[in-house]
């Protein structure tokens, strides 16, 4: 069986491109990121709906965004 990296030079332009991406993934979950303190830049961004929506409708709004079901049920 040919090498890996013979393999890989056999994939079309675009599978090698995913082929890098992937072992830069893997490369990445590997080295550990430094955590530094969170910022809450972002604080008070949306003051100016806090009349016209409470905190737990914008929570509902923003699963709808990502597509989960708010009810629960599937």
């Amino acid at each position: 069986m040919p090498s890996l990296e013979d393999r890989i030079k056999g994939l079309p332009p675009d599978l090698r491109r995913e082929v890098e991406d992937f072992v830069d993934f893997l490369i990445d979950r590997r080295v550990p990121h430094p955590r530094g303190k969170m910022k809450f830049a972002w604080e008070g961004a949306l003051a100016d709906l806090r009349e016209q929506h409470t905190s737990v409708e914008l929570q509902h709004k923003i699963l709808e965004w990502w597509g989960d079901d708010v009810s629960g049920g599937h």
